[in-house]
């Protein structure tokens, strides 16, 4: 028996590939499905299950492709309906592979159809849960994302708390758990950074798993401090639902290189965006007007779901050489299946070409330290968790995660300081201001760490319990 986790850091998301005796099982599949699909050919295995724990919401699941391309059954829980043909599998379901098992133990909460699977060992043995988002390490999912007219998110978070008492906090302390997702993902609040633990440490360290807690104190807990989901969630789902494009034809389209006169093309007739997906300081120093800056180099396919509201937005991208492809396969990972191609020969071609640039302007944190005093406008990017941790003196909480809806609360005429954690968030969110106008753009590079090594005036945070 072979049990791999196969990890993507810049979603925080674990897909798994076990292996018995020449047949093999996915579970939670990515877009592209060759690095399964060679896996397999290397062992001379087949793929014969693909397992999905749920509609995922913040990515969209391979699992039609490689089903087409491998002759694989799709395995979802009770009460998951498609428009494609899966096997919906009954709570206590047995699947046979190789000289193992695994079993389904249906756990809705997450979703409705939220299961887990339970790998037994050629000796029946329960030798670990792989539990998508019912149960993270440190954590739960969020009960929030599922829900209808019918059915609140304090309802699915009772049916949490039912399906980890009764189905997997009654399984052996030595069985494995294996989640769909660790630290960085918006499924939870409070993940671990690691991405595997015994189930009996779990019982001892997770919040959500305390013996003594009652339902009514599970439901507020889970409830509680949930921040609104990114707005692409709810269409990955749909198309999880649906079935995609194939990746291989995403790919090879957006994989095309444009010269500068088609590129330009592309974008100041045909309206595609233009990405820019270098590193924030190569943007700041030049850059194509009214692009937008969302680096490679980061949570890029999470940003782009975030703040880009139409999946099928077409998107002509700028990126370092040899990353072309990276940029193609992140954005199919969260629905982005319109990229038309990237500018042959990067800033250099497109300047060569006598193409205007633009810039922004950013400073170090001691630069800001001198300019600092009551009255400028500084803009905190971060999240309202991180601002109020501790915050610059004065600054406005203005999250990158609600610019959209929030835009119209900035005025024009007036300069803005922009900083969040360490540089990252602040350019995309300063790109996004001067792609719409706002020409008094100053990027603080480095963020907070770097202000906080400043003399520069903080405020921490102090609840309100604590005041006398």
């Amino acid at each position: 028996m072979k049990v791999e986790q196969i990890y993507t850091g810049c979603l925080a998301q674990g897909a798994y590939y076990i292996e018995s005796d020449g047949e093999v099982a996915i579970i939670d599949p990515l877009q592209e499905t060759q690095p399964y699909i060679k896996k397999a050919g290397k062992n001379k295995a087949r793929i014969k299950y693909i397992f999905e724990t749920h509609f995922h919401a913040d990515f969209v699941s391979g699992h039609v492709d490689l089903a087409k391309q491998t002759g694989a059954q799709i395995v979802y829980g009770p009460g998951a309906k498609t428009e494609y043909h899966i096997h919906e599998a009954y709570d206590g379901e047995v699947f046979a592979l190789g000289k193992v098992k695994i079993r389904v133990l249906h756990t809705p909460g997450h979703t409705p159809e939220s299961s887990t699977y339970l790998l037994l060992d050629e000796k029946g043995r329960e030798h670990a849960i792989f539990s998508g988002d019912t149960l993270f390490i440190g954590d739960v999912g969020r009960p929030d994302l599922a829900v209808k007219s019918n059915l609140t998110q304090e309802d699915l978070a009772g049916m949490l708390y039912d399906s980890l008492r009764t189905r997997i906090m009654t399984l052996p302390d030595d069985v494995i758990v294996y989640p769909a997702h660790g630290a960085g993902s918006a499924c939870g609040k409070n993940m671990s950074k690691e991405t595997s633990d015994l189930l009996g440490h779990q019982k001892e360290v997770n919040y959500a798993l305390r013996p003594d807690m009652t339902r009514e104190e599970f439901i507020k807990e889970v409830t509680t401090g949930i921040l609104p989901p990114p707005q692409y969630f709810a269409k990955n789902a749909m198309l999880n639902k649906t079935g995609t494009h194939e990746f291989s034809k995403v790919l090879a389209k957006g994989s095309v290189a444009l010269d500068v006169e088609t590129f330009e093309a592309m974008a100041n007739h045909e309206g595609a965006m233009v990405l820019d997906t270098r590193s924030p300081e190569a943007f700041a120093a030049e850059h194509i007007p009214n692009s937008i800056f969302i680096g490679l180099d980061g949570s890029f396919a999470p940003w782009v779901g975030a703040l880009v509201t139409d999946l099928q937005q077409p998107v002509v991208f700028i990126a370092d050489q040899g990353r072309e492809e990276e940029v193609v396969t992140r954005l199919s990972r969260v629905g982005y299946d319109n990229t038309l191609g990237y500018l042959e020969g990067g800033i250099e071609a497109w300047k060569e070409a006598g193409s205007e640039t633009d810039t922004i302007t950013s400073i170090s944190a001691e630069e800001f330290a001198g300019k600092y005093k009551t009255g400028i406008n500084v803009l905190d990017v971060r999240k309202p968790s991180e601002y109020d941790s501790e915050h610059v003196e004065k600054a406005e909480n203005f999250p990158l995660d609600f610019i959209n809806e929030n835009m119209d609360q900035l005025d024009r005429s007036k300069e803005y300081f922009i900083h969040c954690a360490g540089g990252y968030r602040s350019m995309i969110f300063s790109s996004i201001l001067k792609g719409r106008g706002f020409q008094n753009v100053i990027d603080v590079a480095g963020g907070f760490k770097a202000i906080s090594e400043t003399a520069v005036p903080k405020t921490e945070y102090v609840c309100p319990a604590t005041v006398e």
